[in-house]
């Protein structure tokens, strides 16, 4: 065989492998992105079931349901230091381990270890919610939306999916809703396994590139706008999460439809999830889809306020209204970031303040239920924090950069 030749073969090879590497790579962010909301969205079905078993009061199944928010508020700012010491991709398989252990541990008929199992699991989470934004940042510079397209509907078709199946599963498998739980250790420890050629594999490109000036995003107000968009809509998102299906009880539709009905709620979230990167990154900037996104949330609270009977209207309004807020959210960690380095530390901060507020919704709507044993107050706190997540729409929304 001729040098020419030779090296025609070499360069095929290595194309073949850098594409495999890359596939690879891809297969292992969605799988990552497939762990990061089942575990969250299991819980909100169950959440009734979970409460006579455990002899929880309403406030604290709320706690129980606003738990991860807290342990991602606390932990994300720490996320970024350690991924620049140990590197985001072993960062993020130690966390996937750490997600099946959480899993298990939740699912123990132990005093306690529904709390432990609930913290550990919020702990890893918060790792790859995170690093996925700088991860594409840095690997997909110029595929940023398409993949932010991809990973959300993945997050978003499993969690839906986990929520739909929660109830049935509890009421087929031996062990009831901790069997349910426990299974979804199985999908991260296959994610875990995918993503140990990333962990273990080379080391020689830099940990997190490091190209703006900007130390820290806390003092930029865009920064701040962003974090309150993400605060906001998280806020809103988990309370639907974990209350909906029981709104929907106390308005007659039973406990396994109303679990459905949350999954169709997530699948309409879907669908926006995947069409809404492509259009935000065609448009000159971001505030007419955050501020009309959050006013059409405002429309469905209102609507299960003074009309609870069309369900299947707001569920279908709620749904599409969140899929366009959270998608956007987690797009901004990337447009309003100049590198990779800076989209982890926008991502640390807004994740860190954001669901340190959000982790109050969930407790609050329980509190203020059992106050006034009603839902029509609590629906009024949420509506007036969608008004005010319209309005920081409109500056997290601008066409920047923060600096």
């Amino acid at each position: 065989m001729s040098a020419g030749a030779s090296t025609i073969s070499d360069r095929a090879a290595d194309t073949r492998v850098t594409t495999a590497r890359r596939v690879l790579l891809i297969a292992g962010i969605l799988l990552v992105a497939a762990n990061l909301r089942g575990a969250l969205t299991s819980v909100g079905p169950l959440l009734e079931t979970i409460r006579r078993s455990e002899g929880l009061s309403a406030g604290q199944a709320g706690l129980l349901s606003a738990l991860p928010l807290l342990t991602f508020a606390v932990f994300s700012p720490q996320v970024p230091r350690l991924a620049r010491r140990v590197g985001m991709e072993r960062l993020t398989w130690c966390a996937l381990l750490a997600l099946a252990v959480g899993i298990v541990l939740r699912s123990v008929p132990l005093s306690g270890m529904l709390w432990l199992g609930t913290i550990l699991l919020g702990l890893s989470i918060a790792v790859g919610n995170v690093l996925l934004p700088a991860l594409l940042k840095r690997d997909f510079p110029d595929r940023v939306a398409p993949m932010t397209s991809l990973y959300s509907v993945t997050m978003g078709v499993v969690g839906a999916v986990v929520s739909g199946l929660a109830v049935p599963l509890a009421g087929v498998l031996p062990g009831g809703w901790r069997t349910a739980l426990g299974s979804l250790a199985g999908l991260a420890l296959i994610a875990f396994a995918i993503w140990a050629p990333q962990a273990l594999g080379r080391q020689a490109r830099p940990v997190m590139e490091r190209v703006s000036t900007t130390r820290t995003p806390w003092r930029s107000a865009l920064a701040w706008q962003v974090t309150a968009y993400m605060g906001l809509q998280s806020f809103g998102f988990y309370i639907v999460l974990s209350w909906f299906p029981a709104i929907m009880n106390d308005n007659g539709i039973s406990e396994e439809n109303s679990g459905w009905l949350l999954l169709l709620l997530q699948v309409l979230g879907v669908t926006m999830s995947a069409a809404i990167p492509l259009v935000a990154n065609k448009m000159r900037d971001q505030r007419l889809l955050a501020t009309g996104g959050s006013l059409l949330s405002l429309a469905g609270y209102v609507g299960m306020l003074i009309a609870p009977e069309f369900a299947v209207l707001w569920a279908i309004i709620v749904g599409l209204a969140s899929g366009i807020c959270f998608v956007l959210a987690l797009l901004f960690f990337t447009l309003r970031a100049a590198d990779s380095y800076g989209a982890a530390a926008l991502s640390g901060m807004a994740q860190s303040i954001g669901y340190l507020f959000a982790t109050t919704g969930p407790v609050l709507f329980g509190a203020l239920h059992d106050w006034t044993h009603s839902w029509s107050l609590p629906l009024i706190v949420l509506m007036v924090a969608v008004s005010v997540q319209a309005a920081m729409g409109l500056g997290a929304g601008r066409n920047l950069t923060v600096h």
